[in-house]
């Protein structure tokens, strides 16, 4: 088995940070969450909940976005 290629594999890393970047406004708006008041703190909870339905609408923005690319 070879030895992965590290510019390979940065240049993989930095295209999935690219697609991250480009498809958080989407995953944010899919989920739907409140904008925090500038005086109310969440608590660690509340962020791990966040979080999680941050990653649920991410994962279904980057589907959404390979069908709209593959119906093009």
């Amino acid at each position: 088995m070879s030895e992965p290629n590290p510019a390979a594999a940065a240049a993989d890393q930095q295209r999935r940070y690219k697609e991250f970047l480009d498809l958080l406004p989407l995953a944010i708006t899919l989920a739907g969450l409140p904008h925090s008041e500038g005086t109310r703190y969440y608590s660690e909870e509340a962020i791990e909940l966040r979080a999680s339905t941050v990653k649920h609408a991410f994962k279904f923005a980057r589907q959404v976005a390979r069908d709209y690319i593959q119906r093009q």
